[in-house]
């Protein structure tokens, strides 16, 4: 993975600085007025974004070795792995629908069963809500080839603009079948849940593979998308920002702390690219995925030290026992929230000013700056009750690094990336760089938000260990918390309704008016009609006598 990284990288260069793009087009069926074939499309985009996947994926392969030691099931665990990075690939490289929705099924059903890989009773519900979130999005896509194959006779959806009703529609599923697999809302409850799954794979889903094939068709298919669809994403995307930051910043699981701060970033970019700025979305999602990738591998590693306790509060004072791993997650923290210099910087803050640039409502400005505030309130409680706080924990003798040697070296194999990654990939990528022009306080505005942020994660520190401050605005904190109640109304406020539907068709219908006028009503009728050929076969003696009798009855009286 680590050889095929690096010659996608060096193609992707080759196929930027020279404005390559390759087509591999596969005939399978023609037919009078329409084509079947697979295309395979390989630009400058989908080459690097290849190299991204294929390294990062090599070393969470690695650290899975040292992490899922002494499982029973290890080898169908790591072909699991596989068939979700060759799904992605799948997805990445194609631009004909049909293709793309083999690569996307695929990751819905190889995600279905990694969330499941632990088998209990949370990991299934989980496990169900996300596979049940994501088919969704897999029923928009068949509209959208059912609507190409009817419209345009094709489904390579990257030969044709909106020009028409049927292209207008197929955006219109597109972006559905997006906003289910990047968790915008309302679709947001499966993306906290679907960390049942191992640490390596919520490592894998959260960088660069799962939730990011939303936000890839979305920069791919963006020429597609007309103001009206782009002005409501932007609001659907603003709020996925502003509620997953809230609900960071009152969580204590680990993982799920990550896990919204992903949901936080997902929306970021999905912002951009509505204000006209799929390059600067693509240049996010890259950064995103190194840090992220660190990010959870670190928690993986506090998690597998931690004898699998994943609740923060028991945590702390983890900088003086697991130090290598503590600097490689607060490296990671640092560009999470645009610290300078640091891999998210060039993107998060270039995002910003493009965002004040472009925006003149106030709505949109102050929440899309409050949500960037409430990622570093997050990341410096988190920071504060992981590495700094009071040690909590019962006494663990064997915590220490030198247990975890290959998840070491797998996370130091990314902290170079998560610091210079970020400069490189903005020299490489912006020929003709930026120069946005603002007054002197927009400008400063991103810098203001972060020393904001920080402030507020200290407070929320204090905050919490004020006893007296938990049963205050207890039921705010709750929906807060709670996502806005998202996950009890994707699971009881939707199922409630077609459970109650299903169970009465089943018992009116299939037990009832289909029994009696169908197969039960048939096969009543076929067993008296057998019962009555029966009774002729076993007593056709005394039936001949007695229809011979009713036959010389009737003809005497005619007589």
């Amino acid at each position: 993975m680590f050889v095929s990284s690096v010659v996608s990288f060096f193609m992707g260069l080759m196929f930027l600085f020279m404005g390559y793009s390759v087509f591999f087009e596969f005939d399978l069926v023609g037919l009078a007025f329409s084509s079947f074939e697979v295309v395979f499309y390989l630009d400058w985009m989908s080459l690097f974004f290849m190299s991204f996947v294929m390294y990062i994926s090599g070393l969470i392969f690695s650290y899975s070795r040292e992490y899922m030691m002494g499982d029973l099931f290890l080898k169908r665990f790591v072909f699991l792995m596989f068939l979700f990075v060759l799904s992605m690939m799948m997805m990445i490289l194609s631009m004909n629908l049909v293709a793309i929705l083999v690569g996307w099924d695929g990751l819905g059903l190889v995600s279905y069963a990694l969330v499941i890989y632990y088998q209990n009773i949370k990991s299934f519900n989980a496990g169900m809500l996300t596979a049940l979130s994501n088919r969704v999005g897999d029923a928009a896509i068949l509209v959208s080839v059912a609507i190409m194959m009817g419209g345009v006779g094709s489904w390579n959806f990257l030969f044709y603009f909106l020009d028409n009703m049927g292209m207008f529609m197929v955006a219109l599923f597109l972006v559905l079948a997006s906003i289910t697999k990047s968790a915008q809302i309302p679709f947001s409850s499966w993306l906290p849940a679907a960390m049942a799954a191992p640490t390596p794979v919520s490592s894998l889903v959260h960088s660069s593979t799962l939730v990011t094939a939303g936000v890839y068709l979305l920069i791919r298919s963006s020429v597609l998308l007309d103001l009206a669809m782009l002005e409501s994403l932007l609001y659907l995307s603003l709020f996925t920002m502003f509620m997953a930051g809230l609900a960071a910043n009152l969580e204590w699981d680990l993982k799920k702390i990550i896990a919204l701060s992903t949901l936080s970033q997902l929306g970021f970019m999905v912002v951009i690219l509505c204000l006209g700025g799929p390059d600067l979305a693509f240049f996010h999602l890259l950064t995103h995925a190194l840090f992220k990738a660190l990010l959870f591998m670190c928690a993986g590693a506090i998690i597998h030290g931690m004898g699998d306790n994943q609740d923060i509060r028991f945590m702390g004072g983890q900088v003086k026992l697991l130090p290598l791993t503590c600097v490689c997650m607060m490296v990671s923290n640092f560009a999470l929230c645009g610290f300078p210099f640091m891999a998210g910087f060039y993107s998060k803050d270039l995002i910003a000013e493009v965002l004040s640039m472009s925006i003149t409502g106030w709505l949109v400005y102050f929440i899309f700056y409050f949500s960037i505030g409430l990622t570093v309130s997050y990341s410096v409680r988190l920071s504060y009750y992981i590495f700094f706080g009071d040690y909590n924990s019962v006494s663990l003798g064997g915590l220490s690094e030198q247990n975890n040697s290959i998840m070491n070296k797998s996370m130091m194999g990314l902290v170079f990336f998560v610091v210079f990654m970020g400069s490189s990939v903005s020299w490489l990528f912006m020929s003709e760089p930026y120069f946005i022009f603002l007054p002197i306080h927009f400008k400063l505005m991103t810098f203001f938000m972060i020393f904001m942020g920080g402030f507020a994660g200290w407070e929320m520190i204090q905050l919490n260990y004020s006893y007296a401050s938990l049963m205050y605005m207890y039921n705010s904190k709750m929906f807060m918390a709670g996502m806005w109640n998202l996950p009890v109304l994707s699971t009881l406020g939707i199922n409630k309704f077609f459970l109650f539907m299903g169970s009465s068709v089943y018992k009116i219908m299939d037990h009832g008016w289909f029994e009696y006028y169908g197969s039960g009503g048939v096969f009543s009728l076929l067993k008296t009609m057998t019962k009555g050929v029966q009774f002729l076969s076993f007593s056709h003696l005394k039936v001949y006598l007695l229809i011979f009798f009713f036959y010389s009855v009737v003809l005497f009286s005619i007589i």
